[in-house]
């Protein structure tokens, strides 16, 4: 039986009772959807830093790059309690090997982008990180991590998740002491959606993966699995999808006809100027690699990247 794959998630975004003011935040994204695919490990930092339920709001204030947690009212600092939270929960949740990590915005704890910090106490800058997320964003830079108001945007969705995805497909290759051969075999399978966020990481992981065996394995790995997420984490365009959806024309060269090759062109072509979103280019490629069985296209993790239930791509 395989593993479930977990991602940490606010509380707060599961319906759990646990604001300042006694209520929620729940996200029906995360608890309809997500739901079917994840299992979640949850958490919310104020309360199991020892904090009441109500309880006095609080903000950042200060440093941009070290704030410090004060009560609003009351003006008690906290930030030392939250940081020695945010340090063992963050160690914890490392131990986990999570694929993931979705976090409430704007949250002086959890906000992962564009949180108020109070420079004086009448003016903020939006650029500021919560207490825990800053925390465990520098412990695990690479682990795929998003706020909830940001999957509401299609594309940012869509790379969250399949960033997630790749991240357990490799937490799975890892588990096996994977040797040389095998490195080649997960690269291979990850060409093409490598190349629709980065180039030059495609080349990167290209030369890495050729002189393997020259590299001490641990420092290859890791080198390989940071390289990876560093291109997962770049915006796969338009551009970028019609040049990997033309360099997989070239594979069906030997095997589609001129009806065939002109209809998939054609599809390509709405996809670029914006006519049809990228599923519609996709089910006729995938369509074509199954009549024709074309083995490595059948095995790019690109053609399905996620569970097509999602529907991640039609959008996009």
């Amino acid at each position: 039986m395989k593993k479930p794959i977990q991602i940490g998630v606010s509380k707060c975004l599961l319906g759990d009772k646990v604001r300042w003011d006694g209520g929620h935040k729940k996200n029906s994204f995360i608890t309809n959807v997500l739901a079917n695919y994840f299992e979640f490990i949850s958490f919310c930092p104020e309360v199991e830093c020892g904090l009441p339920t109500p309880r006095e709001t609080m903000r950042l204030e200060g440093d941009l790059e070290s704030p410090q947690l004060i009560t609003n009212k009351t003006k008690k600092d906290l930030t030392q309690h939250m940081q020695a939270y945010s340090t063992d929960k963050t160690q914890s949740l490392k131990s986990l090997n999570l694929c993931g990590l979705i976090l409430k915005k704007d949250s002086p704890s959890c906000g992962l982008h564009r949180v108020k910090v109070y420079t004086s106490p009448v003016n903020s800058v939006r650029q500021g990180r919560g207490i825990f997320a800053a925390t465990f964003s520098k412990a695990l830079p690479y682990l795929p991590m998003e706020e909830e108001g940001r999957l509401q945007d299609a594309a940012l969705k869509e790379n969250f998740l399949e960033r997630v995805f790749c991240h357990h497909r490799w937490n799975e290759f890892l588990e096996n002491n994977p040797t040389y051969k095998e490195l080649v075999a997960f690269h291979t399978q990850h060409k093409l959606l490598i190349m629709s966020h980065s180039i030059a990481h495609y080349k990167y992981l290209g030369k890495l993966v050729a002189k393997s065996k020259e590299i001490d394995r641990d420092i290859l790995i890791n080198d390989y699995y940071v390289k990876l997420m560093q291109a997962l984490s770049i915006k796969a365009t338009v551009r970028k999808h019609r040049n990997v959806l033309l360099h997989i024309m070239g594979h069906f060269k030997r095997f589609i006809n001129e009806d065939e090759k002109a209809e998939l062109l054609e599809l390509i072509n709405r996809f670029a100027n914006g006519t049809a979103p990228l599923i519609v280019p996709l089910t006729l490629v995938n369509h074509y690699v199954r009549k024709y069985n074309i083995e490595y296209l059948s095995q790019q993790y690109y053609l399905n990247s996620h569970p097509g239930e999602l529907m991640l791509r039609n959008n996009v």
